[in-house]
């Protein structure tokens, strides 16, 4: 496990599970309730490592997971909740080594989890019109990844993908973004025979017209719209039952699957023959 280095983000997390959140800096030190701590005394400690604070308050120092990260990460555009960002590098089939569109990067919420899809062999291009979000987006991404996965397997087209995709024969398209049956006819030209095109979308006219689109192209099949809800439970003992609050509908992902149809040529009728029978 590689320690702790001066400039990483990494959690407190004291023993009633409350979380605090750290950028460590040399020098610095980290103050809680009078009580202090020198973040030299913690860089170097591996991931899990209990500490113990100038009075003796321990806490365990420990890397956050992807979902910490996202949902605490500086954003520009809001971000999809993390039960949606683990489905869908899954449903939309993202592998090692796979040429990936993005649209919109937002706040790079999504941009994350495929990257990691992808690998360092692949390829991931994202397409953002605006200036700010794909900036906020660039910067937490960075923070995130050490190297900078930027101009090695990830490109940022600050160009509106409505407008058209400039990549030949993608493997898939994965879209966060309003209007997605606008990209659909690019996806007829751009997307590889057996590719795969998900979009995310909040509300069912959205869904409607997305899916009309697939349906009209007459070159997209599979197509399947679901949406996912998470609720927690409470386990203590013997006391168990279900969580008060959950995370129910954010949104409903689409799927569809394109494909090459056999076109059939016509044969003519023979002519008709007055010795026909």
């Amino acid at each position: 496990m590689m320690p702790f280095v001066s400039g990483d983000r990494i959690h407190l997390v004291n023993k009633k599970g409350r979380t605090y959140r750290l950028h460590l800096q040399e020098g610095a030190v980290f103050q809680f309730s009078g009580e202090t701590i020198a973040h030299d005394d913690i860089i170097g400690l591996s991931d899990g490592s209990e500490i113990a604070l100038s009075r003796g308050t321990r806490f365990f120092a420990l890397k956050p997971t992807l979902a910490e990260y996202t949902l605490h990460m500086k954003r520009g555009a809001q971000i999809l909740y993390p039960k949606d960002l683990a489905l869908m590098p899954m449903w939309a089939d993202v592998y090692p080594g796979a040429t990936v569109i993005e649209a919109g990067i937002g706040s790079g919420a999504l941009t994350i989890p495929l990257l990691n899809a992808v690998g360092e062999k692949g390829h991931l291009i994202s397409y953002e019109i605006r200036e700010d979000f794909a900036g906020r987006a660039i910067k937490n991404i960075e923070a995130y990844f050490s190297p900078s996965p930027l101009n090695d397997r990830l490109t940022v087209h600050q160009q509106s993908i409505y407008d058209g995709i400039l990549e030949e024969e993608v493997d898939r398209i994965v879209l966060d973004l309003p209007e997605p049956h606008l990209v659909v006819p690019h996806a007829v030209e751009k997307l590889r025979s057996g590719g795969i095109f998900l979009c995310f979308l909040p509300t069912v006219p959205q869904i409607e017209k997305v899916v009309l689109a697939l349906q009209e192209s007459k070159v997209f099949e599979s197509i399947e719209t679901f949406e996912t809800m998470l609720r927690p439970w409470n386990i203590d003992g013997r006391s168990v039952r279900p969580s008060l609050r959950m995370v129910a509908h954010s949104g409903f992902i689409t799927t569809a699957r394109k494909v090459e149809r056999l076109i059939r040529a016509q044969v003519p009728e023979a002519p008709s023959s007055d010795l026909d029978v």
